[in-house]
C-alpha cells in the first residue's frame, strides 16, 4: 500500500473549517440557549460579554454541550433540531446527570 503525502498547507482552508452546534446554560435564569458557530470560544465570549442581543440579559453562561459538524448547513440543521420539541428532549436526556448534579449542589448550597 502506497501512502501519498498531502501538503495540508496548500489545501483550501474551507476543507478544515468546522462548525459547532452548542448549548449554553444561563447561570442567571437556569435556561438553555442553543446556537451554532464556526468559532465556539469566540462565540461563548461574545455571549458572556453581552455582545449578543438575544442573550445579553441572561449572562453569565457556561457551555454544557456541543457537537462538531463538517459544514455550516449541517450545523444549522442540527441547531434547528435541538430547538425543536424532540431536540429539547434529546438535550434533556444527554444532560440528565449534569442537571441532577447541579440540583444536588444547589440543595447543599455549594
Amino acid at each position: 500500500m502506497k501512502i501519498r503525502y498531502v501538503d495540508y498547507f496548500r489545501l483550501p482552508r474551507r476543507i478544515f473549517e468546522m462548525y459547532y452546534t452548542y448549548v449554553l446554560f444561563s447561570l442567571k435564569d437556569s435556561h438553555l440557549y442553543t446556537g451554532y458557530t464556526s468559532d465556539i470560544q469566540k462565540r461563548l465570549s461574545e455571549h458572556n460579554e453581552g455582545l449578543v442581543a438575544s442573550t445579553k440579559h441572561r449572562r453569565p453562561f457556561v457551555l454544557v454541550y456541543h457537537e462538531v459538524c463538517l459544514n455550516q448547513k449541517d450545523a444549522l440543521r442540527r441547531e434547528k433540531y435541538l430547538k425543536s420539541g424532540n431536540g429539547k428532549i434529546y438535550i434533556g436526556n444527554r444532560l440528565k446527570h449534569y442537571f441532577s448534579n447541579m440540583n444536588s449542589k444547589i440543595q447543599r448550597g455549594t
